[in-house]
This record gives C-alpha cells, structure tokens and sequence, in this order.
C-alpha cells in the first residue's frame, strides 16, 4: 500500500524523498540520477535515461510508478513543468526528426518563419516606444550593450550599427567575462544607456546586467521577445520582437531585422549624419576593394546638405564692395 500523500505542488523531488525508503537499490540509482541532472532528465524518452543510469526500461518505469505516477510520461510530464521555456526547442526537434523531411522542405520552412517572425515584429511594434529608443540612444553620453550567447553577437551587430551615429558605444560581452562586465558598469550613470538583448532560453547574465545599471541611475532599453521575458520589467523601453522557430531556440533573423529598423532610426535622427558617414568611409577606405581611386577628402571641413559651399560667403561680400 502505497504511502505516499500527493498535495497540490508536490515536486518529482519531494516525491523521491518521500517514496526513498521503500525504494529498491536499482531504483534509488534512477533517483540519484533524477535528482542530478533534473532538466536532462526532463528532455530524455525512457529508453535513454535507462541507458543513462545503467537499468533496463522496465526499471525506469517501475521507479515512475513508485513515486505514483501512472508511468514514465507522466513522470516525465511532472518534471518538464517549470522547465518548459528550457526544454521546448529540444521537445521540437525531436518532434521534427520523428516526421522526416527534404533538405529542401527545411530550407523552405525556416525561409518562411523568418519571414512570418519579421512581419509579426512590424504589425506589433510600438511606434512610441520606437520613438523613445531612438531619443534615449541619441542622448545618451555612453551606450553599453549587454547581450550573452547567440544574442551576443545580435550584441555586436547593434553595436556596429550604432557607433557611426554615438560618440561612446561599448560591447559588455567580451573575453574577460560577465564579472568584467559588471565593473565595467559601476561607471555608468544617469546620462547613460544600457541596451540588454535577451530572448529564451533567458541568461541571468544579462537581466544581472540591467539590474546593475538600474542601480547606477542609467536608463535601460531592452530587445527581448515579451512581456513576461525577465529583462522587461528591467527597462523604461522596451522593443518587442517575434523569434518562434521549429529548428532552433529562437529565430535570430527577426532581431536583426529590429536592430537594422533600429539603427536606420538613429543614424537618420542622428546629428551631421552625412558628416559622420563621410568620415567613416575616408576611416576604412585603404581597406576597401576598388577603391584607392578615391580622392581623399577633408572630412573636417565637409559642408552640411544644403550649405553654401566655403568661400562663397567672401566672395560674395568682396564683389559687394
């Protein structure tokens, strides 16, 4: 007769330590492996994490039944919750791989859903909070960009968008890790902008980042894929954006699109945008193809679009004279 009294939030762990003196020693080692590696466990059919503990199948699932659970996909459906967010791009691939498909069917399907994330990102933007971002970056003294794993090199084209129309823009992520970072950030302050990317799976790394910049007074843009993403209650604007995928954890070409709108946005706002365009070109000109014909011009004393050109003004007062 079973001991075991469910109560309402009972976990698989709560539940082990309950049924553990009943157990048998093969089933303990189930438990043991359970209670180690919770969220591996969480994505493995049952004939893996007996392979996995070294036990047969009917072991595997003669433990789910000893901790009352009908069997093992009940046992492993109790697990997974809390864990959803984590293991949901596994649960698809393993989904996509039982129902075989072209090379030429999967370039198609994830050509269309980026193409469906990016309109979706366009029809739900918030003009006003576009427009807030585009006024926040172009005030700020200092921009730091706070963005881990894939989103850091989304991070780093951000970053390049926006140093042609900023003064000071400065990559947190970098080889000396996320402590550098944070130290990195006990200099900012309330002329300053912190823009944190994250998207699931949520790293801490960058919600720590944007709680650190709050403290110091600085102002925090996020790009993140909703409101419940744990970076949005972070920041005083934040850019939403569509990142479902079947293949992968998110779809990476609709932020990129956002950043592109977004650095479009400022390098359009941006004060002597044609000055700073011109400088840059002159900047990186050895190192472009073609293009040593170019005659190397004085950006310091480039004109703004629909300036008279220089001397015109004396020329005019001399023949006045």
């Amino acid at each position: 007769m079973s001991t075991h009294v469910d109560t309402p939030g009972t976990t698989v762990a709560q539940r082990i330590a309950q049924a553990l003196p009943r157990l048998t020693r093969s089933h303990r080692q189930v438990a043991d492996f359970v209670l180690e590696h919770p969220l591996q466990v969480a994505t493995l059919p049952i004939d893996e994490l007996a392979a996995a503990v070294g036990v047969s199948v009917a072991t595997a699932n003669r433990f789910a039944r000893a901790l009352d659970f009908d069997g093992y996909a009940t046992f492993r459906a109790e697990l997974v919750r809390g864990f959803e967010s984590l293991v949901a791009p596994v649960e698809r691939l393993r989904g996509n791989l039982e129902h075989p498909t072209t090379v030429a069917e999967v370039f198609a399907t994830a050509l269309d859903e980026s193409r469906r994330n990016i309109e979706a990102t366009r029809q739900s933007l918030d003009y006003a909070a576009c427009e807030a971002a585009v006024q926040r970056i172009l005030k700020a003294r200092s921009i730091y960009i706070g963005g881990f794993g894939a989103s850091a090199w989304l991070a780093g084209l951000l970053q390049h968008g926006l140093d042609g129309s900023c003064n000071d823009v400065r990559m947190l992520s970098s080889v000396s890790g996320v402590t550098h970072a944070a130290r990195t950030l006990t200099h900012a302050g309330p002329q300053d902008l912190f823009i944190g990317l994250t998207f699931p799976r949520y790293l801490t790394d960058t919600v720590a980042l944007a709680q650190i910049a709050r403290g110091q007074g600085c102002a925090v843009l996020a790009l993140t894929d909703r409101p419940s993403s744990p970076l949005a209650p972070l920041a005083d604007v934040v850019l939403y954006c569509q990142t479902e995928t079947s293949y992968r954890p998110n779809c990476e070409t609709s932020v990129l699109a956002l950043i592109e709108a977004l650095t479009s946005a400022v390098a359009l706002r941006a004060p002597r945008a044609v000055q700073s365009a011109s400088r840059i070109l002159q900047a990186v000109r050895p190192w472009l193809h073609g293009a040593q014909g170019l005659p190397r011009a004085e950006v310091s004393s480039a004109q703004p679009v629909g300036a008279a050109p220089a001397g015109a003004a004396k020329k005019k007062k001399k023949a006045s004279s």
